[in-house]
């Protein structure tokens, strides 16, 4: 029963312990496990790309212009990471948008293949949300590959030079918002340092991008290569790159592993206590004396012992006379049973327990009384474990009076198990007067 007791405590304690326990990395020092972890959320990145005014959003006519032309623009943002999934980007970008080939213009024929456009963007900035996709790995805590997507909202300085165009017009540098939406994906090399490949779409809020006011408001797009370096404490991770997840699945199997190897050496040591238990309780001569106790062991068999097992040179005369139990007797045992701890879980009676006992045993040896030991537990745990149990705590008693003077002859001892209770085992305190050894003398 009480070894069920010590198991439990045993798990919850290490649980506990477990709980008050977090580190950066999981490693055999458990004392840091769970301390609070460190991020890079600072980053900045450069990049360069192709400009065009070709958008999969565009119309079949491509806009005011039939043809794209690829440019090379060139930005850079700041971002801050605020949780592994989100952040916020600042982004910048400078370059030229180009396209010939008016649709004003009857197609084909010379005079369209000479029209065109250029759009100088002068100063271009956006606030934008960023979100990281693919951060949720069950197995890697910091993501190689890490797709993304961007929205936000910029205002821009641009001017356009327009070229045998009907309809359209050059334009000096004017100001206007437009609406970025892209998607990429970022190639952790280092923890430090990432590859970002992006595609982004800017939708303006003005029909006039390209010096020719269309029917709808124009737009433009930008596929980029980049580098983007995280800033903050040399060895730390990128919060953008760090799955929880995985860094959670880890860290719950090495404490896993230490609650096994934790649960094993308790059970070793239960049983090497078990065992060195049968071996000192065991009465290899049969002499009524335990090993523990027996200062003289392996007497013949039939030889009549004192309470340490060794023979005696005369035996005790049997006293046959009727004896009177006083109070003064009852108290002296009542004492003895209210002052009884074992250790828990075993049959091993502790050492406080003593001066009580050492009285019971003098009155035994004074007047010849009998004594009745009966072992008795509660309910929790298996029938047989209790009425071992109680079994095994009687006979310590008998033991210890027999090794402190007591005939072995005049003390019984018995097991009862659960099966008398004086009390609910629905309680604690129920349950714990039903744990007793109670002595009767007769």
């Amino acid at each position: 029963m009480n070894s069920k007791i010590t198991k439990s405590a045993l798990i919850l304690s290490l649980v506990g312990l477990s709980g008050s326990l977090f580190a950066q990395d999981i490693n055999s020092d458990t004392t840091k496990r769970f301390d609070k972890k460190d991020f890079r959320t600072w980053s900045i990145g450069l990049n360069g790309g192709m400009l065009t005014h070709y958008t999969p959003f565009n119309n079949r006519a491509n806009g005011d212009f039939a043809t794209p032309q690829e440019s090379w623009g060139y930005g850079g943002y700041i971002k801050k990471q605020i949780v592994p999934g989100f952040g916020i980007q600042a982004d910048f970008l400078a370059g030229k948008v180009k396209g010939f080939r008016s649709n004003a213009l009857p197609s084909p024929s010379a005079a369209q293949d000479n029209s065109s456009f250029e759009t100088r963007i002068d100063w271009s900035a956006a606030l934008s949300a960023n979100f990281t996709v693919a951060n949720l790995s069950l197995n890697q805590k910091r993501n190689i590959l890490s797709p993304y997507l961007t929205a936000g909202a910029g205002y821009m300085s641009s001017s356009a030079n327009v070229t045998n165009t009907p309809g359209g017009a050059s334009t000096g540098y004017t100001e206007n918002w437009f609406v970025p939406v892209g998607a990429g994906f970022k190639l952790g090399v280092s923890k430090g340092v990432n590859i970002d490949l992006g595609y982004t779409v800017s939708f303006m809020k003005d029909n006039n991008f390209d010096g020719v006011a269309g029917a709808a408001n124009d737009r433009f797009s930008y596929a980029h290569a980049g580098v983007e370096i995280a800033l903050g404490k040399k060895g730390t991770s990128q919060l953008q790159n760090f799955s929880p997840i995985a860094a959670i699945r880890e860290e719950s199997a090495a404490e896993s592993a230490e609650l096994r190897r934790a649960l094993s050496t308790s059970e070793q040591n239960r049983l090497r206590d078990q065992e060195q238990y049968a071996k000192d309780m065991g009465d290899d001569d049969m002499d009524g004396v335990a090993n523990k106790f027996d200062k003289c062991p392996g007497t013949p068999a039939n030889t009549v012992v004192d309470g340490a097992g060794c023979p005696l040179k005369t035996p005790k005369p049997v006293v046959t006379e009727k004896v009177i139990i006083t109070e003064a007797d009852r108290k002296v045992v009542g004492e003895a049973i209210s002052n009884l701890e074992f250790d828990l879980g075993k049959a091993t009676i502790k050492a406080k327990s003593y001066p009580t006992l050492n009285r019971v045993a003098a009155l035994l040896v004074e007047k010849n009384f009998s004594l009745k030991l009966a072992g008795h537990t509660d309910n929790t745990g298996s029938m047989a474990l209790n009425l071992r149990l109680s079994k095994d705590r009687a006979e310590a008693v008998k033991a210890y009076l027999v090794s402190q003077g007591a005939n072995p002859s005049t003390i019984e001892a018995t097991g009862y198990g659960p099966n008398q209770p004086i009390a609910t085992n629905k309680t604690a305190a129920g349950r714990q007067q039903n744990r007793r050894v109670e002595f009767s003398l007769f």
